[in-house]
């Protein structure tokens, strides 16, 4: 059964939601995001994926003690990514409540540091953020483009270890257009054994039971719950 990661992207200790990244295109859901993880507690989600969008545009982290509030406040397993750029900043993640952490940026900037981290937390504690445009790797909350293929980058870091990767297809994030089937399916039969996480665009329970019977082991859904496009009470069917 896929599991359910309600998705929670922070700014000034608000809950937000951008639309393909662009931080123009803010809007802010709340003001109290410890009530909005509660409720997501209270229907029985076992899951959380915190994103610092203040980090990850100062290239360090900014919104630990939001974090901190949250991981208090529930018992949900939260995942934690966002201008994670040292040592520092992951234990400090750790510090402040995460299970894991996602590494994107830093992953494509310097794999000898990536992996460094990898050896010493842990594939349980490291998770890759492929955020792709185009089939090609993006970085810095997503401003900057590279040459990198998606299926490149995660064969990289599989070789190497890593066995949860969060794949976003940043031109389906935020928009309710329906997520990006094709490219995890690519991604599914290149990697068997990798704990897929699908990311971006998810617009309605069709779209999470189509992802459910294509095997994908795990889906974050943002903009289509805070927008009320699934009811959490539908998200139900999946908890085991």
């Amino acid at each position: 059964m896929i599991k359910i990661v309600p998705a929670m992207d922070i700014i000034n200790g608000q809950c937000v939601r951008l639309t393909k990244g662009d931080y123009g295109t803010k809007k802010v859901y709340s003001s109290n995001p410890i009530e909005i993880a509660k409720q997501f507690e209270d229907i029985g989600l076992k899951y959380l994926h915190i994103v610092d969008l203040d980090g990850a545009k100062s290239k360090h982290i900014v919104n630990q003690y939001t974090l901190k509030k949250i991981s208090d406040s529930v018992s949900m397993e939260i995942d934690f990514g966002g201008g994670l750029k040292s040592e520092k900043d992951i234990e400090l993640a750790f510090d402040s409540g995460a299970s894991a952490v996602t590494i994107g940026s830093i992953a494509v900037q310097d794999k000898k540091l990536s992996l460094g981290w990898l050896d010493k937390f842990g594939s349980e504690k490291i998770i890759l953020g492929a955020d792709a445009r185009n089939g090609k790797i993006a970085i810095t909350g997503w401003q900057e483009e590279t040459n990198i293929s998606v299926i490149d980058f995660i064969q990289s870091y599989f070789d190497a270890g890593i066995r949860r990767v969060i794949c976003t297809d940043i031109s389906k994030d935020g928009t309710l257009e329906g997520p990006a089937f094709s490219l995890y399916k690519t991604i599914k039969k290149k990697f068997p054994k990798l704990e897929l996480v699908a990311s971006g665009g998810i617009s309605k329970i069709d779209d999470v039971r189509k992802l459910n019977e294509m095997g994908i082991d795990s889906v974050i859904i943002g903009k289509a719950i805070y927008e009320k496009r699934i009811e959490l009470d539908e998200l139900k069917e999946f908890l085991c």
